[in-house]
């Protein structure tokens, strides 16, 4: 199945569009430009729209049951405030990493922070993946990572899902609940060369996975039992970085993309690269983000 059923959000472009997350509580879109180190926030029904700065580079952001955002950045795990932008450091597991920074995370079904970092140059494999526990520590759980992105668990929270986008697989882990421990790694899907690179990800009710693609143009859906995709969502742009169901029934697929890096010539043909996209009515239900329970 293809759909090209798609809308712009807001007129804004950013340069390295990512994190989708819906806040059902106040029923909204957040989403980060990176390089800017924005966090911006969008409410369909008035069309509100608010941003902050972080002062850093921010990978992710994660809701609260506060009025506060926890966000993964280039310095470390910070509890940010959407009120006055201040900011409230809480650890840096790569202080002794001063090229890395943190790119894509998201919370487990328990409520803790799951964050991977990435060199900033793109010229080592020097990425590690974390998890901030609800207690604010963070501890290790992978190395050797290119650029660490997608994460996702299924429904029965046994699975865990995850990208290290220059491999351009999806890879699956045996996911313990009570111990936060990954174990039995193994593939379930692998994009073909010439498709772009599996950024970030989400997963629908039904445990199939959306996946962005940079440079591919596009959103497929991932059947990661069979290895196969089902669906398809083409964009008009080509770095396609995120995706995250939301509004009512979670029924609404929201989609970032980026700008950055592409050449005068490629911005002529893609005019729209950098905006949030949103595709209504999909056709599956998603699921609520998961608040960090610390």
């Amino acid at each position: 199945m293809i759909n090209s059923n798609w809308q712009t959000v807001t007129e804004h472009k950013s340069l390295l569009g990512e994190g989708p997350v819906w806040d059902e509580q106040k029923q909204r879109i957040i989403w980060l430009d990176i390089l800017n180190g924005t966090v911006h926030s969008f409410i369909p029904e008035t069309s509100g729209y608010a941003s902050f700065r972080t002062g850093q580079l921010t990978g992710a952001v994660v809701l609260t049951n506060r009025d506060t955002l926890i966000g993964a950045m280039q310095n470390g795990f910070y509890e940010l405030d959407e009120g006055d932008g201040s900011s409230r450091f809480i650890t840096d597991p790569e202080a002794h990493l001063t090229e890395n920074r943190f790119n894509d995370g998201k919370c487990d079904p328990q409520g803790r922070f799951w964050a991977g970092t990435m060199n900033i140059p793109e010229t080592e494999i020097s990425g590690n993946l974390y998890l901030l526990d609800t207690k604010g520590i963070s501890h290790h759980r992978i190395s050797e990572i290119g650029c660490s992105n997608g994460l996702a668990w299924n429904s029965a929270g046994d699975t865990m899902y995850y990208i290290d986008s220059p491999t351009r697989e999806v890879v699956a882990y045996n996911f313990n609940a009570e111990t936060a421990e990954i174990t039995n790694r193994r593939v379930v899907f692998t994009v073909p060369e010439g498709n772009g690179f599996p950024d970030g990800m989400t997963i629908d009710a039904e445990d199939k996975l959306w996946v962005a693609l940079w440079d591919g143009w596009k959103v497929i859906r991932v059947d990661p039992d069979k290895g196969e995709i089902i669906a398809r969502i083409e964009l008009p742009a080509a770095r396609i970085t995120s995706a995250a169901f939301g509004g009512d029934g979670f029924t609404d697929l929201y989609i970032t993309s980026a700008r950055v890096g592409l050449s005068e010539e490629q911005l002529e043909k893609q005019p729209l690269a950098g905006s949030l996209f949103v595709v209504r009515n999909v056709g599956v239900r998603g699921l609520k983000a998961v608040r960090y329970a610390g």
